[in-house]
């Protein structure tokens, strides 16, 4: 019988973490996640050779798991003149004798490049196609010669369920005459701006950086200034890049984006 009650009383052990996965992939995601609890896996160098992971709770592949006291992982010595970047990563595995699973915290580890890093191949096991290893990347660890540098984190925490569908809201940041709003996961921006300058001799770079709050999903958003050709490219990390030649002095602006 392919219809099953999963949640029912059926007079006998029936629940399995395929039923479980499923049912998270079809309510949440298909994706790897990240929720923000406890310290959402925050990532600390205590030496050279040991990375702390700190408290979180996640799904890989719908399966759920969580970190309920920090755990430590060893990253291995680099090497003089060569760059590497080794990857901290959630590891799925299924024992293949009696199907008991488990998820442990594992490192890839690079190949030394005497250039440029570049990360370790991630195996791509899918759970639900019966594979018996799956990987969920969390950190990048980067090392330049025997120096390990800051952590990278790989993902971006989410917010609770509830959270999304009430459509919480941020109190609007302003600054530069640009006002951003944010509803939920919409970010709008509106806003008047003079232009004092050529935008070949001031509007190159800016200074300007998105609070984090607003920071947009996408690798780019625009703000639009449409009555005078000019718009501003906001990356995911908050910084902003100037584009165009202002046309006139006065401008009002336009944009919206989703957060990430």
């Amino acid at each position: 019988m392919t219809i099953e009650l999963v949640d029912g009383k059926s007079g006998r052990a029936h629940i399995s973490s395929e039923d479980k996965a499923i049912i998270h992939q079809a309510k949440f995601s298909k994706s790897d996640v990240v929720f923000d609890w406890g310290d959402a896996f925050k990532c600390t160098m205590g030496s050279a050779n040991k990375a702390t992971i700190g408290t979180g709770c996640a799904s890989i592949q719908g399966l759920d798991w969580h970190i309920t006291a920090a755990e430590s992982v060893t990253i291995s010595n680099g090497s003089q003149g060569m760059k590497r970047n080794d990857i901290i990563c959630a590891h799925y595995h299924r024992d293949s004798s009696n199907g008991n699973e488990l998820v442990n915290l594992v490192v890839l580890k690079g190949t030394p490049n005497a250039t440029v890093a570049a990360d370790p191949t991630i195996p791509s096991g899918k759970i639900l196609s019966d594979a018996v290893d799956a990987y969920m990347p969390l950190w990048r660890i980067p090392l330049d010669g025997i120096t390990v540098g800051t952590p990278v984190r790989l993902f971006t925490p989410r917010g609770a369920l509830w959270d999304s569908v009430t459509q919480q809201w941020k109190p609007p940041y302003t600054s530069n005459s640009l006002t951003l709003c944010r509803v939920g996961r919409i970010v709008t921006v509106s806003g008047n701006v003079k232009f004092t300058g050529s935008g070949q001799q001031n509007y190159s770079t800016a200074n300007e950086t998105i609070p984090e709050a607003f920071r947009p999903l996408a690798d780019m958003s625009i703000i639009a200034f449409p009555s005078c050709g000019f718009s501003l490219l906001v990356m995911r990390d908050g910084k902003v890049q100037m584009l165009g030649d202002p046309k006139s002095a006065y401008s009002t602006a336009h944009g919206c984006w989703m957060a990430a």
